[in-house]
């Protein structure tokens, strides 16, 4: 087992794993990323061989993120976990790309961004009741967010609506994650998923109280709606 941050103390949903072939490893990749998503995050990881939160691997199924070692690389985050879902977000924002790929060897870029093809958005599917994940998106999501024509004049202006999220590429991983995003993690609860509140640190708001199968049946409603037509690409971090 090969560790590269130690993980200190209990620190439930955030700490994770993270599984990565010797090639990968041994590139140095890592030693240069990991270091300076714990240091924004304060979440550490720790670097293992066999089960973990998230994989990196040189084929099969997941998001393509990087390429370099003579392969694109492909990220698999099994579960729902706060910490791991933080680093996915991290990675494919801008920052973690542009700390990809100031990764340097010799003076050489070593890692580049995916083939624009590979980050093209693919058909997903999702088990959930749609029509439930309508009236749980109304009750939980359409207090801030416009959910659906029926509330398009009680949310709050400045958080985007479904129907602008789902215009994004990773729209499906933004909400399965949605719950670590901020402001989120102040006022959700997702059974078994998340740590309860510190007791001197209450929801400031009436807390949103879901379950996996909750999170599954708004994922298939988001899923059939009709993204907003923006015109030009929608430019997002």
């Amino acid at each position: 087992m090969l560790v590269l941050l130690p993980v200190l103390g209990n620190a439930g949903d955030r700490d994770f794993r993270l599984n990565a072939p010797a090639a990968l490893v041994d590139s140095g990749l890592l030693k240069h990323l990991l270091p300076r998503f714990s240091l924004k995050t304060q979440i550490r990881v720790e670097l293992v061989e066999g089960a973990a939160e998230v994989a990196l691997v040189p084929e099969g199924e997941g998001v393509a993120v990087f390429s370099g070692v003579g392969a694109t690389w492909r990220m698999q985050v099994n579960g729902a976990h706060g910490g791991a879902a933080r680093f996915a977000e991290w990675l494919t924002s801008d920052v973690g790309r542009r700390t990809l790929t100031s990764y340097q060897v010799d003076g050489v870029q070593a890692f580049t961004l995916p083939a624009e093809e590979a980050e093209l958005d693919v058909a997903v599917s999702f088990a959930g009741d749609a029509a439930e994940g309508l009236k749980l998106s109304s009750v939980h999501c359409g207090r801030c967010h416009v959910v659906s024509e029926a509330n398009r004049m009680n949310a709050i202006g400045s958080t985007p609506s479904f129907f602008v999220l789902r215009t994004m590429r990773d729209w499906h991983r933004r909400f399965q994650s949605f719950f670590a995003l901020n402001p989120h993690p102040s006022f959700t609860q997702v059974a078994e998923v998340t740590e309860p509140f510190p007791a001197n640190r209450p929801s400031p708001i009436a807390p949103v109280e879901i379950t996996l199968d909750d999170l599954d049946a708004i994922l298939a409603y988001v899923n059939q709606l009709k993204p907003a037509d923006l015109g030009a690409p929608i430019k997002h971090q």
